[in-house]
């Protein structure tokens, strides 16, 4: 390991080597063979079903009236009002140019 990773992660290179050694000594530890990985499949293939209900379940639901988002420039103290308000502030702007009828 180089000085990035120790830099990244913050082990020293006794920590580092420590840590390779426990590797090292891992007997559940192996290196796939080059067969090994001529056959290795993709896992969408080898699990469709798996990663069918992986996609269906990752994210939000959509919306069935999405919101459209815009720039828009208001002044500093309206802002300010809004978002002393707390959490939800954007939608109370919403709210009250919905009701406004414009």
């Amino acid at each position: 390991m180089g000085k990035l990773s120790r830099r990244i992660n913050g082990l020293t290179d006794e920590e580092e080597a420590e840590i390779q050694r426990q590797i090292a000594a891992d007997p559940d530890d192996f290196d796939s063979t080059d067969e090994e990985l001529a056959r290795a499949k993709p896992f969408a293939e080898a699990f469709p079903d798996l990663m069918a209900s992986i996609r269906r379940a990752r994210g939000r639901p959509l919306a069935d009236d999405p919101k459209l988002p815009v720039t828009i420039r208001l002044d500093r103290d309206v802002v300010d009002k809004f978002k002393a308000t707390g959490k939800g502030w954007q939608g109370r702007i919403n709210a009250v140019l919905k009701a406004a009828k414009i």
